[in-house]
C-alpha cells in the first residue's frame, strides 16, 4: 500500500505568532530533540504522532522546466543537492529521463500551478493550494520508506512574493522526511517566522539526525527518544552542535546569494 503525504512550504499570509525560542537554539539538545518531534514526527494535514519515515534508496531527481530561466532554477537546485547530500550522506542525482526519476520537480507557473501539483504529487484536491506560493509531496510504502515525491513551484507566484529560493530549499528538504512546519523549530526553513530562506544550523542537526543509522524507518517517539537523546549527547560531546554553524553557512548557496 503506498500513502500520500503532502505539505505546503510557503503560506501567503504572514502568520503572527510570536517566536518561542531566540540564540543558539541548535546548541540545546533538549530544543533540537523537541524541534524533531515536531518537524519529522508530526503533518500539519494530520493530527497526532507519526513514525519516523525517510529515504532507503538513492534519490533520482528529474527538473521539468516549463517557465524561462531553466539555468538559473537548475544551478540553485544543483547546489542545494550537494549541500543536502553532504548533510545526510544521501546519494543524490539530477537525471535527464522521467523514467528514471523518483522524484518530480515542475518549475512552472501560477496558471496551470493546480493541474502541475495534480500530475507530479498525486493529489486530488487544490483546496490547499489557494494559500500556498509552492508545495510538495512524498509517498510511502508499507513499511513508511519513501519511495516517491513531487515538487511543483509556480515560479511567477514565487518571485511576486520574494520566495523562489525559500520555495527551492523547503521543498527538497521536506520531502527528505520532515514534513511538519512548527513554530518550536526557530531558527528553521520549517518555520515561517525565521528570516532567512536557507538551512539554518538547526536545520544542519535535524537533518543530520534524520539520517543517523540508529534512527530506524517506522519508529515511535516513544521508541526514539532514548536514541536519539544518546545521539545528541555524542553530538554535543564531539562539536557537532558547534560546528552546525559552520556547515550552514559554507553551504554553495550560501557563497552564491552573498548571505
Amino acid at each position: 500500500m503506498i500513502r500520500l503525504i503532502y505539505m505546503l512550504t510557503l503560506l501567503l499570509s504572514t502568520l503572527s505568532f510570536p517566536s518561542l525560542a531566540t540564540g543558539l537554539t541548535w546548541l540545546d539538545p533538549k530544543f533540537v530533540e523537541t524541534a524533531f518531534y515536531e518537524v519529522a514526527l508530526k503533518n500539519e494535514y494530520s493530527k497526532g504522532q507519526k513514525s519516523l519515515t525517510k529515504w532507503n534508496q538513492p534519490l533520482k531527481i528529474w527538473i521539468q522546466h516549463k517557465v524561462t530561466d531553466k539555468e538559473l532554477h537548475q544551478e540553485l537546485v544543483a547546489l542545494h543537492l550537494a549541500h543536502l547530500s553532504t548533510i545526510t550522506g544521501l546519494n543524490i542525482t539530477i537525471v535527464n529521463q522521467k523514467s528514471e526519476a523518483n522524484i518530480k520537480w515542475v518549475f512552472t507557473s501560477e496558471s496551470t500551478w493546480y493541474q502541475d501539483a495534480k500530475n507530479a504529487i498525486g493529489i486530488k484536491s487544490t483546496d490547499h493550494l489557494k494559500t500556498a506560493i509552492c508545495t510538495a509531496g512524498y509517498q510511502m510504502n508499507h513499511r513508511g520508506e519513501i519511495v516517491k515525491a513531487g515538487i511543483v513551484i509556480p515560479v511567477d507566484l514565487a518571485r511576486e512574493r520574494g520566495k523562489l529560493l525559500a520555495c527551492i530549499v523547503e521543498e527538497i528538504t521536506q520531502v527528505l522526511g520532515l514534513p511538519n512546519d512548527s513554530e518550536l523549530a526557530y531558527p528553521s526553513i520549517f518555520n515561517d517566522q525565521t528570516p532567512n530562506d536557507l538551512l539554518s544550523p538547526l536545520d544542519v542537526v535535524l537533518l543530520k539526525l534524520l539520517y543517523e543509522p540508529e534512527l530506524k524507518i517506522g519508529l515511535t517517539k516513544t521508541q526514539l527518544k532514548p536514541t536519539i537523546q544518546r545521539i545528541l549527547k555524542r553530538y554535543q560531546a564531539e562539536g557537532v552542535l558547534q560546528n552546525a554553524s559552520k556547515v550552514s553557512t559554507q553551504a554553495p548557496l550560501y557563497q552564491l546569494v552573498g548571505y
